[in-house]
């Protein structure tokens, strides 16, 4: 029999081919960039450009029916195309607009294209998939009283969308999100649409964001919510996103924003993104978390002293999402050994802001820190060096000696070369590194540098020693012998990390990844 269609000849010729590739290539493994911490996390031989996701949501007890297309470019020549991707089913994949095998590898989808991808040529890949909400323990989806979430750190994006989930492969996002009638969905970056009728009453959501953006700071809410519109510093959109019966009560909190805005920028110069806002969302997460341009707050937070957060600490806490803003979403950190960058400024500049307003000096705290900064160590290793989480508890990264062990290391700094230098490093920094990525040779680098000499030796102990080294300008200050201890448990929260009001406080409060 002679094929008539010039179409179904091509699908078939297509699918022999897929078969003959199949047949000669071995069988698929999960690959990975090679990262100390997640060594299968990311994947080699492409350079992702821009994310397109569709999403269709139908409620919390049902997968989401997720179209993710991918532009990216090619390094070398590839006859499999590995994708992180896992807690969702593939129906498709196409790559460069044609039929594509795909399989599953331990948390790769591995894609076999009908022709292989020539080096340096563009790389066009589609999957037709679900995104799944449920059984989400170990991060991605959150689900909230009245809708989902995003928390994707720190290798938890591929839970929800396939694609290159390690932060040295930052890219711009597009999302598509279909709700049902009388919910509200806002994600990273502006809309780039108005939102459009579809079927049965439900609404089509666009948002597009104007500088790249790492995997794990991915933010899509989709709720019962109210979005509140007001203008930040220099014309600044500031949109928060909260539940609409909470609107007043959280009202006083969001108005604060402004103001802490202006605090950062007068410390480390202009916000770096289009605009920026608080999700509260109505889940016990334990954490809270900086998604680009909205980061997100457990509710509980705000619940004032009746739960033991005193305002001024919950002030704190919001300056520390903002100030990742700055320090790992606009500077992403080029390996996970770097978090101390993230997390270290972060805990500083909520320090700092403690102090201005009187209640908790950075000195005391930077004091405190060092007393117990060798049993950290000990417990999670030096700060530019972590120990890798425990098999099954990858929230185990987010410990004490990333936070309070890590900001040790600038207030060192900052006693070593003095308050000036120090602030032109803190701005050179995210100057220099804007929309982009960099690591601990590069900080150790540019703090030579306004120093005039060479900081290597000096800070080579705070990064990567086992014992905490003498703090300059403060020889009374020691820290306790470091016991033999297991490595501590984290809390059972995706992401969290212990982080403890000083001691005036009623209780300790969750953690701020």
């Amino acid at each position: 029999m002679q094929l008539s269609s010039p179409r179904l000849r091509a699908a078939l010729l297509a699918a022999a081919s897929l078969s003959l590739v199949a047949a000669v290539l071995p069988p698929p493994k999960p690959l990975g960039i090679g990262d100390r911490l997640f060594p299968e996390l990311g994947n080699p031989g492409y350079d992702v450009i821009s994310y397109d996701l569709s999403l269709t949501y139908k409620d919390n007890r049902s997968p989401l029916d997720a179209v993710t297309a991918i532009e990216a470019r090619a390094l070398a020549p590839l006859e499999r195309i590995n994708l992180d991707f896992t807690h969702g089913t593939v129906a498709s994949a196409e790559v460069n607009g044609e039929p594509a095998r795909f399989e599953s590898a331990g948390e790769d989808l591995v894609l076999t294209p009908a022709h292989p991808v020539a080096a340096h040529t563009p790389l066009r890949i589609t999957v037709r998939h679900t995104s799944d909400p449920r059984g989400s323990a170990d991060g991605g989806w959150v689900t909230t009283e009245d809708g989902l979430a995003m928390a994707n750190q720190a290798d938890a994006a591929h839970r929800v969308f396939p694609g290159n989930d390690h932060p040295a492969d930052k890219a711009y996002f597009t999302f598509h999100v279909t709700a049902p009638e009388g919910y509200t969905v806002v994600a990273n970056g502006l809309p780039g649409a108005v939102p459009a009728a579809r079927a049965a009453g439900a609404t089509e959501w666009t948002y597009r964001t104007l500088h790249p953006m790492a995997t794990e700071l991915a933010q899509v809410s989709i709720g019962r919510s109210a979005v509140l519109q007001r203008t930040g510093p220099h014309g600044l959109p500031l949109r928060d996103v909260v539940p609409a019966a909470d609107r007043q009560r959280l009202e006083p909190w969001l108005r604060k924003t402004a103001g802490h805005i202006e605090w950062m920028e007068q410390r480390v110069g202009r916000y770096p993104f289009e605009n920026y806002g608080v999700l509260i969302a109505r889940a016990r997460t334990g954490f809270e978390l900086e998604t680009q341009t909205l980061s997100l707050f457990e509710n509980g937070l705000f619940a004032g002293e009746a739960e033991g957060y005193p305002e001024w600490y919950v002030e704190a806490v919001m300056v520390h999402e903002l100030a990742h803003q700055w320090f790992g979403d606009s500077v992403t950190p080029r390996t996970w050994s770097d978090l101390w960058l993230n997390e270290g400024h972060a805990t500083w500049y909520e320090a700092l802001y403690a102090d201005g307003l009187g209640k908790y000096s950075l000195d005391r705290r930077m004091r405190e820190a060092y007393q117990r900064s060798d049993q950290w160590r000990a417990a999670g290793g030096p700060p530019a060096a972590p120990k890798a989480a425990a098999p099954g508890q990858k929230i185990g990264l987010f410990r004490p000696v990333v936070y309070d062990g890590s900001a040790l290391i600038l207030y060192a700094l900052r006693e070593e070369i003095g308050a000036p230098a120090f602030d032109r490093v803190e701005r050179r920094w995210v100057a220099g590194h804007k929309d982009g990525t960099a690591g601990t040779e590069d900080f150790v680098r540019l703090a030579s540098q306004e120093a005039g000499r060479d900081l290597t030796a000096f800070l080579n102990p705070w990064l990567y020693g086992e014992k905490t080294p003498p703090m300059p300008g403060h020889p009374d200050w020691s820290a306790p012998a470091a016991k033999a201890a297991p490595q501590a448990a984290p809390k059972p929260a995706p992401h969290a990390a212990p982080k403890a009001l000083p001691a005036r406080a009623a209780k300790p409060a969750g953690k701020t990844v």
